[in-house]
């Protein structure tokens, strides 16, 4: 991947436009892209697809600048072994209660589902051909700390 030879990547697998938890990931990443450049990764965003509504959500969450890669064809997410989840993992009940606090008590909201809503996100920090930290969701309703991953390991010990 030529993006990763010239700084540490963090790879954001979002899902679709219209997921709440989309939306809540990507509030999460503009509140931590500060702390995660400064270390010196680049974020990358990767969506399904739905390219206009992706393009609204990037600008209203003020990460408008970021490398976006559509992958409306999930060969990217089945690269990085991101599958399609189980039924529990998309709908059981911490999903539902997660689901009203990104969408209502947060006030992300929620859109029409423009893509594959089974789909998984992930999120992986690469330097090099090495990816040095991953999370896999577990259910669509996890919700990392994208700071944390985003730092690179190498810059970690020698930070002040």
């Amino acid at each position: 991947m030529a993006l990763t030879r010239m700084s540490p990547v963090l790879l954001i697998f979002l899902r679709h436009a219209g997921c709440p938890f989309c939306r809540e990931a990507l509030g999460d990443i503009s509140r931590a892209r500060r702390t995660i450049e400064a270390f010196g990764a680049r974020i990358v965003l990767v969506h399904l697809g739905d390219s206009a509504g992706m393009e609204r959500l990037v600008a209203k969450y003020r990460l408008a600048a970021l490398s976006r890669i559509p992958d409306p064809e999930r060969k990217l997410y089945a690269a990085f072994g991101l599958a399609r989840g189980k039924l529990w993992r998309m709908f059981g009940p911490w999903v539902w209660l997660r689901g009203i606090q990104a969408a209502l008590l947060e006030g992300h909201g929620i859109g029409i589902p423009s893509a594959d809503t089974a789909q998984m996100p992930g999120l992986f920090l690469i330097d090099g051909s090495r990816i040095i930290r991953r999370f896999r969701h577990r259910s669509i309703a996890d919700r990392p700390d994208y700071a944390s991953l985003g730092i690179p390991r190498i810059r970690l010990a020698g930070a002040p």
